[in-house]
């Protein structure tokens, strides 16, 4: 039974689009709005951002798509992350540091509205857990944003299953965003899934391709990876990357993987796996051969 704390559902599309590379792919203000219209063409309605993508300007960039196309915004939903402050002599931070102080969570917030030419974001994201994080403050920062109709929804990311408890007791979150992919299988072991399940909260999963690793890494557990999937993929008819985000969405939590591509195919790719139900032995088979041996 889901957690009574649990907010009221937002409909994050199956797959989300994520925008921390949209710098690299040189596309003009035209382009974006394209891909934006071809993305939502495929029923991906949910754009992942942070404040700190792209140094600083992945935001930027989409929201200039967003003013020359203002009719997109509403059939989209927008998240974005804060808490993060790199290094930078233009923004006088000595040290890479996490920050969830109310001044600064604000601030943060503010910014992502202007740079994403929007009056509310979607979602909002905590990016990494603040050792220092006074959970019942940023609680209170939470609620006054929201009431302020500036964020509609809060959620972290990368947190473990304590983090995400303490916070959660203060104020309810919607998701916790984790890494997982065939190459990455520790949020299968550390609770954080389970965390997940047991509260009735849907993880959205970043890097789940391994940042291409699966299809060019040269080390021994993507070798094994990648001729275990090869062969699966080839008696199922689908790409490997397909097979990678159907060995995600095969998990019982519910996931939204995160896309990292600017291609419109791959986009096509980690669409196709909504149709793609893997059995449990070639999901096993993954893990194996991730693993490098059986299951006990």
């Amino acid at each position: 039974m889901p957690d009574r704390n649990t907010p009221t559902r937002l409909e994050l599309s199956p797959i989300v689009a994520g925008l921390w590379r949209i710098a690299d792919w040189h596309l003009d203000v035209p382009a974006r709005v394209r891909w934006i219209e071809q993305a939502l063409e495929l029923g991906i309605a949910s754009f992942d951002h942070a404040d700190i993508y792209g140094d600083h300007r992945a935001e930027t960039l989409f929201g200039e798509a967003l003013k020359a196309a203002p009719a997109l915004r509403s059939r989209m939903q927008l998240v974005t992350k804060c808490g993060i402050r790199l290094r930078s002599a233009q923004r006088a931070v000595q040290v890479k540091h996490y920050d969830t102080t109310a001044a600064y969570v604000r601030a943060q917030v503010e910014q992502s509205l202007l740079n994403l030419r929007t009056e509310q974001l979607d979602l909002v994201l905590i990016h990494r857990p603040d050792y220092l994080m006074d959970a019942a403050a940023l609680a209170q920062t939470f609620a006054a944003l929201t009431r302020e109709g500036k964020v509609a929804h809060w959620g972290v990311s990368n947190h473990g299953t304590g983090q995400f408890a303490l916070l959660h007791r203060h104020h309810p979150l919607l998701t916790n965003q984790l890494e997982l992919s065939p190459l990455a299988l520790h949020a299968l072991d550390d609770g954080t899934l389970d965390q997940c399940q047991q509260l009735g909260v849907r993880p959205m999963i970043w890097s789940p391709l391994g940042g291409g690793r699966l299809f060019t890494g040269g080390d021994a557990q993507a070798l094994r990876v990648r001729e275990a999937m090869t062969a699966i993929a080839a008696r199922c008819g689908i790409s490997l990357a397909t097979l990678a985000y159907a060995w995600i969405l095969r998990h019982p939590s519910r996931p939204h993987p995160i896309t990292g591509t600017g291609r419109i195919e791959g986009l096509r790719e980690a669409v196709a796996a909504l149709d793609v139900q893997i059995d449990a032995q070639d999901w096993y088979a993954i893990w194996t051969a991730s693993k490098g041996h059986a299951v006990p």
